[in-house]
């Protein structure tokens, strides 16, 4: 009986953890039309938060990928915070690797928004790809 109660115990422990474990999925579609040439070398980097606040403070991202043309698909799989929110930069120099410190002079910006500078959040339902789209240009550039 004990023996069957310690099976029961960890299945429904299992049960509980499972979804918790579920990978949730975000898949971003670039649509960069500013001047610059967007190839192996001049990349998108992608930087994915976990809260709105990277605008104010701009402590390190989640995760960061990159995209090696204007109208690149990068996807984060493992997310783990919903709501998530996605900002991306296009690196003019060809020296920046996106994650050491903030993008270089000249960087254009952009993120997912329908009001920038504020983000919009993204919900992400687990066994589902949450799919969003960045649009962004030459008008925002890190100073």
């Amino acid at each position: 009986m004990k023996c069957l109660s310690i099976m029961c115990g960890t299945l429904l422990l299992g049960a509980l953890i499972a979804p918790a474990q579920q990978g949730l999925t975000l898949q971003v579609q670039l649509r960069y039309t500013g001047s610059g040439t967007v190839d192996e070398t001049h990349k998108i980097f992608v930087a994915l938060w976990d809260s709105p606040g990277f605008t104010n403070n701009g402590g390190p991202p989640v995760a960061v990928k990159s995209a090696t043309s204007k109208n690149g698909v990068v996807t984060f799989s493992g997310v783990q915070k919903v709501p998530a929110y996605v900002s991306a930069a296009y690196d003019p120099t060809g020296q920046w690797d996106g994650q050491s410190g903030p993008p270089p002079s000249g960087a254009s910006l952009g993120m997912y928004s329908t009001a920038p500078p504020k983000p919009d959040p993204i919900e992400i339902t687990p066994g589902k790809i949450a799919k969003v789209t960045i649009t962004f240009e030459d008008t925002r550039k890190v100073p």
